[in-house]
């Protein structure tokens, strides 16, 4: 795994390249009848994730910027490995490359 980076505020982490920054959807502690699940029953993370941020692009082997595949506020399917793990307070956010992120959500 790697390191995990702290910031004190989310708008500092400036995505470069084909980096997107996503946070990933909150793992429910609670069932519907309000049952609250051990931490041990909930440590697999959510494949979805909401994009904060996203950088330029890469640049191309002709020196032009291709475009990113998403944008933020965007709702995208991650894998369920891989991403930079960002801590910013209490909340937890991850860095991943465009071409990681599975798919886009429509709603």
């Amino acid at each position: 795994m790697a390191a995990q980076a702290t910031f004190k505020s989310i708008k500092s982490v400036i995505p470069l390249f084909d980096r997107v920054l996503v946070q990933r959807f909150k793992v429910d502690q609670k069932t519907a009848s309000g049952i609250f699940l051990p931490s041990s029953a909930t440590t697999s993370p959510l494949p979805e994730a909401t994009v904060i941020a996203v950088g330029p692009g890469a640049t191309g082997k002709d020196g032009k910027t291709l475009p990113m595949s998403v944008a933020a506020g965007d709702r995208v399917l991650l894998p369920g490995w891989g991403g930079s793990p960002i801590k910013v307070g209490e909340e937890e956010y991850h860095l991943f490359r465009d071409s990681e992120i599975l798919a886009k959500i429509q709603e």
